[in-house]
């Protein structure tokens, strides 16, 4: 008698578990990030969902995205990111990846020493107009990029593309950083950190409209340097800054 009334018991629990979870997946939260969100979302909120991301990153308690139904509701919903990133081509720093993000979550501009030129900032203004509210530049340690534009050994369109750089060279080093020992690598970090700085520069310079926008206090900018031995994301400031406060 005991058994067969364990048994029902356990055909009703399955049964009411069966019907509970149906009727939420009737009416699934959609786990992109919506139009609500993005409206919602302040520069410096941007800012610390970024933080919270790329802590889960490098303490390896990342979110498992469910990237068929992102694909399905960002195609039927459409795309609301709450930030896009300037970055380099390096293939150790997915953006995505590196703050935890899902699809449809970042705006992401990718270019061998991450610098803007006319065709990232006309990118970084779509991405306001599409409602973005936090831009990043975002250097990295051991670039490649900025060694190549320190000791000039690169041919080609890449030198051509490299001379983007040359600022943040020519303010930190006079002569040449070519060389493999620490106080090449260091100068190679401190070019790599003068060039996020001069680029935010750069970027509130050359767009009136990125300026205005960014002025307004509806969205926000903000520089960082991320480190390919610890998997670490430093922001250059605590919070997002204005173009008014670079200059």
């Amino acid at each position: 008698m005991n058994k067969k009334l364990l048994s029902c018991f356990a055909i009703s629990l399955s049964l009411l578990i069966t019907i509970t979870t149906r009727s939420y997946a009737s009416e699934p939260a959609p786990s992109i990030f919506t139009k609500a969100q993005q409206d919602a979302i302040t520069p410096n909120g941007a800012l610390e969902l970024l933080k919270q991301g790329n802590l889960r990153f490098r303490t390896d308690q990342t979110i498992h995205w469910n990237h068929p139904v992102q694909v399905a509701e960002s195609a039927s919903m459409g795309q609301h990111p709450f930030a896009a990133v300037v970055s380099c081509v390096d293939s150790r720093i997915p953006p995505e990846a590196v703050f935890d993000r899902g699809i449809g979550d970042l705006f992401v501009a990718r270019v061998a020493g991450n610098f803007v030129n006319v065709d990232i900032l006309g990118s970084l203004e779509f991405a306001f107009l599409s409602g973005t509210k936090l831009i990043v530049v975002l250097g990295h340690s051991s670039c490649g990029a900025v060694h190549g534009a320190c000791n000039g050994g690169t041919s080609g369109l890449l030198k051509k593309a490299l001379t983007n750089i040359s600022p943040a060279v020519k303010s930190i080093l006079p002569k040449s950083c070519a060389g493999n020992d620490h106080a090449a690598a260091a100068l190679v970090q401190e070019v790599a950190e003068a060039n996020v700085e001069l680029n935010m520069k750069k970027l509130c310079k050359k767009s009136k409209h990125l300026r205005k926008d960014i002025d307004s206090g509806k969205y926000g900018l903000i520089g960082a340097m991320y480190d390919i031995t610890t998997g670490e994301v430093t922001f250059t400031t605590d919070s997002v800054v204005t173009c008014k406060s670079l200059k």
